[in-house]
């Protein structure tokens, strides 16, 4: 390990060498040839060859030299000590090449270097991940995790190479943004959004305003984050998406669920806080409020308000949002919030405008 070691190090001060080379060319002499050993020696090993003896006592003679004339019996001690060095410095490299080898796999295949918490890390864009950040995993469940990060990233590798027909992954009744019914001539798209998640709210509002709902049919697909069996992410997800999914088993061709998002997502309450932040903080009669005075601004009736809040836990509903989020899960395998399909890929994270 001693030969394997020291030629990582003499790769990392290869740089410095080379500039001091130029100045003082003795130097660059010495270190290319105390390299050319040490590779000759890894090149060995990696071939299951035993090194050269030589360079290795080379290295340790050019550590221990003082100590040898002064204090002898200190020699071994050293030498086991500099041997324990030379393989934690091997294995920290062996470690390190392997983190950045899965963070750029998982880059490429995932959009994001953590599996686990893509927000943590997204390539150029803010998601929200999928379960609870704030669980603390121990030492084994760590290590094990570790090692199915790396069986998602591979299963992940198809699908970063297939084309992704976006009409291939809705269900309905959907919500169709800014739009009655679909356009002909248009290409679909499909956003993934949870109603309280702050990076579906800028995604939203980024394609509002660069026009993306004007040039594809967009259909959103209301996945509420679930941290554990009937607990959410965020406060109030699951009865908002709940209530907009109603709108549409009451009458699928109004728009009152297209409304309540469109203000959850850009408008703010009488105190200047964004409706968003006050769904996730609101208590659930609050919420239900809100959307009833929403509901009747519309132009619904209190018929109309009363059957929606009926058909909120309805069969119907609760099917759907089933399989919206199998499609999710299991279909689109989203790794993070919010994840959209268009132009024949998926994309983890917000819309960014250009």
């Amino acid at each position: 390990m001693v030969c394997i070691a020291a030629f990582i190090i003499l790769a990392l001060v290869g740089i410095i060498v080379a500039i001091i080379s130029i100045f003082k060319r003795d130097i660059g002499v010495a270190y290319w040839k105390a390299f050319k050993k040490a590779w000759g020696c890894v090149w060995k090993k990696v071939r299951l060859q035993k090194c050269e003896t030589n360079f290795k006592d080379d290295v340790k003679n050019t550590l221990l030299k003082k100590v040898i004339l002064k204090k002898p019996n200190l020699v071994r001690p050293l030498s086991v000590v500099i041997e324990v060095i030379s393989v934690l410095i091997v294995a920290v490299v062996v470690w390190a090449l392997l983190v950045s080898i899965k963070s750029l796999l998982a880059l490429w295949a995932l959009g994001t270097c953590n599996v686990d918490s893509p927000a943590s890390c997204s390539l150029s864009s803010e998601s929200c991940s999928l379960g609870d950040d704030n669980v603390e995993k121990g030492f084994f469940e760590g290590i094990g995790r570790w090692f199915t990060e790396w069986g998602d990233i591979f299963a992940a590798i198809p699908d970063a190479t297939k084309n992704w027909r976006a009409e291939e992954y809705i269900a309905e009744p959907y919500l169709l943004i800014k739009k009655d019914s679909p356009e002909d001539g248009k290409s679909f798209a499909v956003d993934f959004l949870d109603p309280g998640c702050s990076a579906c709210l800028q995604s939203y509002k980024n394609q509002l305003s660069s026009g993306f709902f004007d040039n594809y049919n967009t259909v959103v697909l209301l996945y509420p984050i679930e941290i554990s069996e009937g607990n959410y992410k965020f406060q109030n997800s699951n009865l908002t998406t709940r209530l907009i999914y109603a709108t549409k088993f009451l009458d699928e061709k109004n728009n009152y669920g297209e409304q309540i998002l469109e203000k959850i997502f850009t408008e703010k309450t009488e105190d200047g806080v964004l409706f968003q932040s006050f769904f996730n903080t609101a208590s659930a009669e609050e919420v239900e409020k809100t959307i009833k005075s929403w509901l009747s601004s519309f132009g619904a009736t209190e018929e109309e308000t009363l059957e929606i809040f009926k058909l909120k836990d309805s069969e119907s509903v609760t099917e759907l949002m089933k399989k919206i989020k199998d499609l999710a899960e299991n279909k689109v395998h989203i790794k993070g919030i919010p994840t959209l399909i268009y132009d024949g890929r998926k994309h983890l994270g917000r819309y960014e405008t250009e």
